[in-house]
């Protein structure tokens, strides 16, 4: 065995460690991490983990969630640089004007935002449960930030509903174009295409199915079909691969990749948890206020 994954393993016990790992990361990190997941599971993992100190192989905004679940743990992120572009492009002013617009209706923020934004919504989603988050609310109109896709994907499988959305997107996810679902058609006519909701919505209507990234492993292992085309992040292909070596995974092309998401090694894991460096601080009062939007949604999502 790899003798860093050996050092690794031995920290968490020593130091009663967990170590939380998103399925877009390197897949060397699945070797020492406890939980291997998307937003939605990492977070149920990270409320009820009784560990002392949590690192987060992910990005700043998810290692910002498990701090604000546990304000009394250890939260690491190995390479603090590891943001979202995504998140990014909401601020709390950006919010504040973009409800002034819209006063009186609900706003439900994407994971993938910051704990100042996650203040001032009504409540969080991921991509896992923002179709049941959205239905929760029983509004006929409902704000959603930042991910326009995300939020219009949920629209279109609601009837009545109508989902303002704010212009953010993710980068990754948006380089997937339509052109390259009909090449796939073309190229692979058995393949089942599957799609992740933050992709285009002309990328979306025309995949087999649209989940989130366990919606995605789930189907392709539940499915009869032999051969799937990935269009989401290439972690997650890479997974499938070594996972279910007798069905043929493709990813959709091959810059898929969201390179904040890859900034982890195994070098990094083991210094942050050595060096017990790159902690997650956030002051109380913001934890507070971004913890009852954070638990809103886990209470839906039970």
């Amino acid at each position: 065995m790899n003798s860093i994954v050996t050092e690794i393993r031995k920290l968490k016990k020593e130091k009663h460690a967990v170590i939380l790992a998103h399925c877009y990361q390197n897949e060397e990190i699945d070797e020492v991490a406890d939980y291997v997941g998307d937003s939605l599971y990492l977070s149920q993992m990270a409320a009820k983990t009784d560990a002392e100190i949590i690192v987060f192989a992910g990005v700043y905004f998810m290692a910002q969630t498990a701090k604000i679940l546990n304000p009394k743990k250890k939260v690491l992120l190995p390479r603090l640089e590891s943001g979202c572009l995504m998140a990014d492009m909401i601020n709390l002013k950006q919010l504040r004007e973009f409800k002034a617009k819209y006063p009186s209706i609900p706003a439900v923020c994407y994971i993938n935002s910051t704990a100042e934004v996650k203040t001032e919504c009504d409540i969080c989603c991921t991509s896992s449960n923002a179709l049941k988050i959205v239905e929760s609310l029983n509004a006929p109109k409902v704000l959603f930030l930042p991910d326009t896709y995300l939020g219009k994907w949920v629209e279109s499988k609601l009837n009545g509903v109508e989902v303002i959305t704010y212009p953010g997107y993710c980068p990754t996810h948006l380089r997937i174009k339509p052109e390259d679902i009909l090449n796939a058609r073309k190229n692979y006519p058995e393949a089942k295409i599957l799609a992740h909701p933050e992709c285009h919505m002309e990328v979306t209507r025309l995949a087999d199915y649209v989940g989130s990234t366990t919606g995605i492993m789930k189907y392709a292992k539940e499915s009869n079909a032999k051969q799937f085309i990935i269009a989401t992040e290439k972690g997650v292909a890479d997974r499938l691969k070594r996972d279910y070596p007798e069905k043929d995974f493709i990813l959709i092309k091959d810059n898929i990749i969201c390179p904040n998401m890859k900034w982890h090694t195994l070098n990094d894991i083991y210094n942050a948890l050595a060096k017990e460096q790159h902690e997650i601080n956030i002051d109380s009062n913001t934890a507070q206020k971004a913890l009852l939007c954070i638990d809103r949604m886990l209470e839906v999502s039970k």
